[in-house]
């Protein structure tokens, strides 16, 4: 089969690889589309040693059953796979499973391929009325959508009533202000840096779309989401977050820096880390996709797996508009 492999910083190549070997536990699907990730980008630079090269990478995929259970469904896939006995798992949290793995981290090969192995219980059925396109926005909203629930349990009023600010319109910032909006959110602020993208997101939904870099943006925020994790964003959250408000952080962007502890503390400020989602988080991203509750879901712009290397390049200078990329086999 056709593949993108890894092989090191800032280094894709299309090539032939192997047909991944499927055993008794897993389906073989046929990859329709999959969407490049932020941290398809981190590990694409060389900085994230848990992606060592050469790999194939991308999780966020869809496709159709070709062998195993269930053959010849079309099927979005949730990428991680956890034990399902640990007491996170039993809990229904298996995002915290001690024993995860997720596709495009070894030992599981990607899906920026033709072919993809993967356990049944990942998958859910795609309705017929329902693109493979679309159904692939379901892993990067799933994101928002299990920040945004994690938050409500702690903020002191109803999101009606509650100024939101997201930060980056990508994929995972616009998939939570979504989320935001389906929830009852009617004071959404979306702060993104590239006016090209700023065009799209203001025909997207109802937000208030802004340059944090020119504009101040909302004080005394109630609930901010992080979808980018720099320490930019974190500095500008530790500024505009009111006293009592929460800050939902899901972006990798770095590790260090810009967090004002001290305000934090002295304010009562709620941070809450928000890893991936749970089963249930993403079965019900999913069905909100089926039932059309984030809209058309029409900004993602689809290229070839084949031009996937130049993708990344013009992710990375910026020149890319569309909240995401979604690579087609």
């Amino acid at each position: 089969m056709k593949a993108l492999v890894y092989t090191g910083p800032e280094s894709l190549d299309f090539r032939d690889v192997p047909d991944p070997a499927r055993d008794e536990n897993c389906v073989l699907i046929e990859v329709a589309h999959v969407g490049i990730c932020g941290s398809d980008m981190h590990a694409w630079a060389g900085h994230d040693e848990r992606r060592p090269a050469p790999l194939i990478l991308g999780h966020e995929a869809v496709g159709r059953i070709v062998e195993g259970p269930g053959t010849g469904k079309r099927v979005t896939v949730n990428p991680l796979v956890t034990c399902g006995t640990c007491e996170d798992c039993r809990a229904g949290r298996e995002n915290l499973c001690s024993r995860r793995q997720i596709i495009s981290m070894p030992p599981r090969e990607g899906a920026f391929a033709e072919k993809l192995v993967v356990p049944p219980a990942n998958l859910v059925p795609i309705p017929d009325s329902v693109t493979s396109k679309r159904a692939a926005l379901t892993e990067p909203i799933a994101c928002g959508w299990h920040a945004v629930r994690l938050a409500q349990r702690v903020l002191s009023h109803p999101l009606c009533e509650a100024v939101c600010l997201v930060f980056g319109g990508g994929a995972i910032g616009l998939g939570a202000a979504l989320v935001l909006a389906t929830r009852g959110g009617r004071e959404i602020w979306l702060a993104e840096t590239n006016p090209a993208r700023r065009a799209i997101l203001e025909d997207v939904g109802d937000f208030r779309v802004f340059d944090p870099g020119s504009i101040r943006g909302p004080d005394g925020v109630d609930l901010i989401v992080d979808g980018v994790g720099s320490q930019g964003t974190r500095s500008a959250a530790s500024s505009a977050i009111r006293p009592g408000g929460v800050i939902a952080h899901i972006g990798l962007g770095a590790a260090d820096g810009g967090l004002n502890i001290r305000r934090m503390t002295l304010q009562e400020v709620t941070f809450i880390g928000t890893y991936t989602y749970t089963q249930a988080d993403f079965r019900d991203t999913a069905a909100a996709i089926f039932a059309d509750q984030f809209g058309k879901l029409d900004w993602a712009e689809v290229r070839p797996l084949s031009d996937g290397a130049r993708a990344f390049a013009d992710i990375k200078t910026g020149r890319v508009a569309a909240p995401k990329i979604i690579l087609q086999p």
